[in-house]
C-alpha cells in the first residue's frame, strides 16, 4: 500500500504563488505517473496536472499556463508549483499515483491506484 502525503497548502493572496509537495512511501514515481487533482467546495473533483514516468506532462486548460508539475525521484516527491493564483483556484488539492506509467486528464479515476488525503489551498481576493 503506497501512502501519499501532500503538504504546502495554505492561505495566499490572489496573484501569489504556492508550491505543493507530494511525498510517497515507496519508489512509485520512477515507474508510475503521478497526478494532481483538486476539489472546490460544492464542486466535483477535477484534474489539474500529471507527470508520466518519462517526465512527460499534461495539464488542465485552466492551469497549464500557471502551474508546473515536477518531480524528484531520489526524494520520492512530486511538486506542483502554482503561480498567478486566483480565488477560483481555492480547493483541496490531492496527489494521486496512477496504475501505470502514463496518465492524462482524459484517463479518468479508474487510472488512479492511490490517493493522498489532500491539502487545502485558499486564495483570497
Amino acid at each position: 500500500q503506497v501512502q501519499l502525503v501532500e503538504s504546502g497548502g495554505g492561505l495566499v493572496q490572489a496573484g501569489g504563488s504556492l508550491r505543493l509537495s507530494c511525498a510517497a512511501s515507496e519508489h512509485t514515481f520512477s515507474n508510475n505517473a503521478v497526478a494532481w487533482f483538486r476539489q472546490a467546495p460544492g464542486k466535483e473533483r477535477e484534474f489539474v496536472a500529471a507527470i508520466n514516468w518519462n517526465g512527460g506532462t499534461d495539464y488542465a486548460d485552466s492551469t497549464k499556463s500557471r502551474f508546473t508539475i515536477s518531480r524528484d525521484i531520489a526524494k520520492n516527491t512530486v511538486y506542483l508549483q502554482m503561480g498567478s493564483l486566483k480565488p477560483e483556484d481555492t480547493a483541496v488539492y490531492y496527489c494521486a499515483a496512477a496504475r501505470g506509467p502514463y496518465y492524462s486528464g482524459s484517463t479518468g479515476d479508474y487510472g488512479i491506484n492511490y490517493w493522498g488525503k489532500g491539502t487545502l489551498v485558499t486564495v483570497s481576493s
